[in-house]
């Protein structure tokens, strides 16, 4: 059997294994695959795994021996999943790897907000604290966030573990989802409405899916309802920002600081409004990453190839 990695260098730059998936096949790996390359890589292959590399309907019809595709990835748009499902082709993808990476990485996001740690380093590095005539000094406002409120939008699996986060920081919880469970709430958790969510937290983290009813939810008519100095996290997608109106709430002062680790076009283009905004910090789609975290997926990515193998997939998003 013939297995297809078509871009697995995001998720494997050398320092896990592809054995899981050699052990089913005959295994290429192809760290990228240009789109005029797509259907050549692909031959006869049964088996394709992809990451952010499209799968067309045109693709599947030029590439008729394929029998499974698995994405490495949670997302799964860049497959044309109906399309596969006529041809009786299960699509699965990966959920649930990175809840610790990525909940961990929101408060990276937040704490280099609160105390701006890389450019205070860098400043002692030019020499600003040998030529200072104090014991110490800082270069921009410290935020404690004992206290303050930390506003989740989107309470799922990484929501939940921020929320526990944020509570080990002595921070209250507004939690706004489309679900509600009663037993998550506790003194110092409480589900809100979006309006309430808005107006009374200090810091404002989204963890939702992209739906048609949460793209652009950070916009100005929201902004406007939020707290004079909200900080925003966005380690979810890009495109719950209206990345124009956000830059002009960081300018004005409005909100005090967004940390990104999503913009709505990645990479990001030299022209994104919001590499000029600020107190904006944004860093390159990296929350996911963490070695440990890529071993989960890889080991997920597996046993779903070996679930269709066994007659039982798995994880398949196309039923």
């Amino acid at each position: 059997m013939k297995i297809v990695v078509l871009d697995g260098y995001t998720l494997n730059p050398g320092d896990i294994s592809w054995s899981g998936l050699e052990e089913h096949g005959e295994l290429t790996v192809y760290d990228r695959t240009p789109a005029d390359k797509i259907v050549e890589r692909i031959g006869n292959a049964e088996i394709i795994f992809t990451n952010k590399t499209p799968l067309t309907r045109e693709t599947f019809d030029r590439c008729p021996e394929i029998r499974f595709v698995g994405v490495l990835a949670t997302g799964y748009n860049v497959v044309d999943t109906e399309y596969a499902k006529s041809r009786g082709i299960p699509v699965t993808n990966i959920p649930t790897y990175g809840t610790a990476a990525v909940a961990q990485f929101a408060f990276a996001l937040l704490l280099e907000l609160c105390h701006h740690v890389g450019a205070h380093s860098d400043s002692v590095h030019k020499g600003d604290w040998t030529k200072c005539p104090d014991f110490c000094y800082w270069n921009y406002p410290l935020v404690e966030l004992a206290g303050k409120t930390f506003g989740i939008i989107g309470f799922g699996r990484i929501g939940q573990a921020a929320a526990r986060i944020a509570q080990a920081m002595g921070m209250k919880v507004l939690a706004y989802d489309q679900f509600f469970d009663p037993k998550l709430e506790n003194d110092g958790l409480k589900y809100a409405r979006l309006d309430e969510l808005f107006a009374g937290s200090d810091v404002i983290s989204l963890h939702c899916p992209l739906f048609p009813s949460t793209q652009g939810i950070i916009n100005k008519t929201n902004i406007a309802k939020m707290k004079d100095g909200v900080m925003i996290i966005n380690t979810s997608r890009g495109p719950l920002v209206v990345e124009q109106d956000l830059a002009e709430a960081l300018n004005s002062g409005k909100v005090a600081g967004a940390a990104l680790d999503v913009v709505s076009t990645e990479p990001i283009g030299s022209g994104n409004v919001l590499l000029k905004a600020q107190n904006c910090i944004i860093t390159p789609h990296i929350a996911w990453a963490p070695r440990e975290s890529r071993n989960r997926l890889m080991n997920i990515a597996v046993d779903n190839l070996k679930a269709f193998l066994s007659g039982s997939p798995v994880n398949v998003v196309n039923l």
